[in-house]
């Protein structure tokens, strides 16, 4: 008996097979990669990670891993309410334990709302805030080296982050913020970014969130590369660090 032609079709069905846009490759080859150089990263520095540990221990009494929440990326503009999708973001304690944390919150509104005015720190005209007190001996170091920041290591490992991308914003931050403010939410938040190798402090808020959604534009591998190597420098000269 002849096999119709129809029913061949049909037991030869063969499901379609979708084929990754190029920003589906780019994003999946950044996470393999943020993966690998975090596991690296963690192995390699780990006695590092446990020396200042110890600094921390011993210079002032609480716990050594600051935790905070922060604002996740990769949010649609119409979710309504960013600031409430949030992660559990880590770094090195710089500051006492329990210090007040409403002169920052004042300063921040005043700098996104263009109020707050550089103040000099070391010969350099930076937005901070001046003569803070809340930051150990120990704190001053690792923020001048940036070192506070190697236990965001875990958020990318867990995906929370990537090494290139705006960086996390505080929830009361995003309160704060102007509509087009909010597209540097749209990507994944970074250890490092534009901002960083462009003058971090010595920049304007506005400054910044152009740069962070110039980057969400124009995201790529290379461009990822060269804000890496861009960061190197950037750190040992501590350009706009406070």
């Amino acid at each position: 008996m002849a096999t119709k032609i129809s029913h061949l079709r049909e037991a030869t069905y063969l499901p379609s097979l979708a084929i990754p846009t190029a920003d589906q490759l780019y994003l999946l080859v950044k996470r393999a990669l943020d993966v690998i150089l975090a596991l690296v990263l963690l192995v390699l520095l780990a006695p590092l990670m446990a020396v200042i540990a110890l600094a921390i221990a011993l210079d002032s009494p609480g716990p050594v891993i600051f935790r905070q929440q922060r604002v996740l990326g990769d949010q649609s503009l119409n979710d309504g309410r960013p600031e409430e999708h949030t992660f559990t973001f880590y770094k090195f304690r710089t500051m006492y334990h329990n210090a007040d944390q409403d002169c920052h919150r004042r300063y921040v509104e005043s700098l996104i709302n263009g109020q707050a005015e550089k103040m000099e720190d070391d010969g350099k005209k930076l937005y901070k805030l001046g003569n803070d007190r809340r930051v150990t001996r120990v704190g001053r170091f690792l923020r001048k080296t940036s070192l506070d920041e190697l236990p965001q290591l875990i958020n990318i490992l867990r995906g929370e982050m990537s090494f290139v991308g705006p960086r996390p914003a505080i929830p009361y931050e995003v309160r704060q913020y102007k509509p087009w403010h909010l597209q540097r939410l749209t990507v994944t938040q970074g250890l490092t970014g534009l901002w960083q190798v462009m003058g971090r402090n010595e920049l304007s808020f506005d400054e910044m969130v152009s740069l962070d959604i110039a980057y969400a534009r124009q995201r790529s591998l290379r461009l990822d590369g060269k804000i890496l190597l861009a960061t190197i420098p950037a750190v040992l000269k501590g350009r706009g660090v406070r």
